[in-house]
């Protein structure tokens, strides 16, 4: 089982894509939290430009535009 943050702000079309896109590949008992970047300072420095960013629990990142296949590749080596 892996836990995934996918960051993202209220509003943004390219986030909810990105979350379009990630939720039917999710495995059955991954789980997938919603961080809104607005809700953090730290958070907004570091992605302020670069979201939707999908993260695991182990720090392996994907930054948009990403593709179907390369989430499936990134869970694929978390498995």
């Amino acid at each position: 089982m892996a836990n995934w943050t996918l960051y993202h702000t209220e509003g943004c079309h390219l986030c909810e894509q990105a979350h379009e896109l990630i939720v039917p590949i999710l495995h059955a008992g991954d789980s997938m939290q919603l961080v809104d970047i607005m809700s953090n300072d730290e958070l907004i420095c570091a992605y302020q430009t670069s979201i939707p960013v999908l993260k695991s629990d182990n720090g392996q990142a994907l930054f948009w535009p990403f593709t179907a296949q390369q989430v499936r590749q990134l869970f694929s080596q978390t498995a």
